[in-house]
């Protein structure tokens, strides 16, 4: 007899993008920020390396909370920090969620960890498409085509979208979440990259949570830090079942650091916009079909060659992109926006694949 539940024995894992353990790839799979973090924040995580380190670091991250509190408008009580946004996002599944038949749901193609968090779970999972543009399907059409369950416990959102990188004006995401009976994530992990963001939804709405994280923007990935914003009912929940000291101490260190250069980071998402933007016009010169994008990614449809093989192509020149099997998306790779030294070398490369 198994020693592991049946459920956990039958579901297949999150498979994050490649991390090479080899150098002088160019790495643009997995939508980190080109940029490094700001000097404030590198001094920071510096000067934290001392005694602390043999202490437990503040379990709430007070300090923290404080400051997000005061940037979005919201009292501390309306956050909670996660160890990553990922962790967050597993959490709602724990407490909002009964594995006796609630129901976890989401469009498709969208952040391939939902699936996963509601398998682990146990949970029902409620996939629903996009639409052929990857935009948003009106209320109206979602309850005509009635594929969409509108009292699912937990709805997850990704906004701007990935893989596709569209984004979705606050209106559309409002008139869906005043539509659901269940609670719902606005998954904001790119908003920073996009013309709109849904924060006010949080106020609006007791039953919304928008999420965000310092790992795309704010380039912390190696520090894990994330947080919701959402109603005191919800963040209590929350924070009944997070882990005791869910995030580390030179974490937090490096988050409040960051909070405190906001321009330095206001600019490299400037930057980074503009680079995105002429990559898709220079894209869009060879052939390339490009999905406009308020993400700090492209996901573009290759000429001549299939998206696998451009793919492989593109890995013997050192180049890491990112392709994704799902029926919706095959056709496509997905391209983060690196420096501009590492565009040159991706467009470089382009031309040349294309001569040979």
């Amino acid at each position: 007899m198994s020693l592991v539940r049946k459920h956990v024995r039958q579901m297949h894992p999150y498979i994050p993008g490649e991390q090479p353990k080899e150098r002088g790839l160019i790495k643009l799979n997995t939508n980190e920020n080109p940029y490094p973090p700001a000097p404030k924040v590198l001094s920071a995580i510096k000067r934290a390396v001392d005694d602390r380190l043999r202490l437990y670091p503040d379990p709430r991250a007070d300090k923290l909370r404080e400051q997000l509190a005061g940037l979005h408008g919201v009292n501390p009580e309306n956050l909670i920090i996660g160890n990553g946004s990922d962790e967050l996002l597993g959490l709602a599944a724990r407490a909002f969620v009964d594995p006796r038949g609630g129901c976890v749901q989401y469009f498709t193609p969208s952040y391939s960890l939902y699936p996963v968090l509601a398998d682990i779970h146990d949970a029902k999972r409620n996939e629903v498409c996009l639409l052929d543009d990857f935009s948003l399907p009106a209320v109206a059409q979602l309850r005509k085509e009635k594929d969409w369950d509108f009292k699912a416990a937990l709805t997850y959102v990704t906004t701007p979208n990935a893989p596709a990188g569209c984004g979705y004006t606050t209106a559309e995401l409002d008139a869906l979440c005043l539509a659901q009976k269940g609670v719902v994530v606005l998954d904001e992990a790119y908003v920073d990259f996009a013309e709109e963001n849904a924060m006010d939804l949080a106020s609006k709405h007791s039953h919304v949570l928008i999420s965000r994280t310092f790992s795309k923007a704010y380039s912390l990935c190696f520090q894990r830090i994330g947080y919701f914003v959402g109603s005191r009912e919800l963040i209590t929940a929350l924070d009944k079942i997070r882990d005791s000291y869910n995030v580390n101490g030179l974490g937090q260190v490096a988050a409040e650091a960051a909070l405190e250069s906001l321009p330095y980071y206001r600019s490299n998402f400037r930057k980074i916009i503009k680079l995105r933007e002429k990559v898709g016009l220079f894209f869009a010169e060879l052939g390339f079909e490009t999905l406009p994008s308020q993400a700090n990614f492209i996901l573009t449809k290759p000429p001549r060659f299939s998206a696998s093989t451009w793919l492989k192509k593109l890995r013997t020149q050192k180049i890491l992109v990112r392709h994704f099997k799902g029926s919706h998306v095959k056709d496509y790779l997905r391209i983060t926006i690196g420096s501009e030294k590492d565009m040159d070398v991706l467009l470089r490369a382009v031309r040349a694949i294309l001569k040979s």
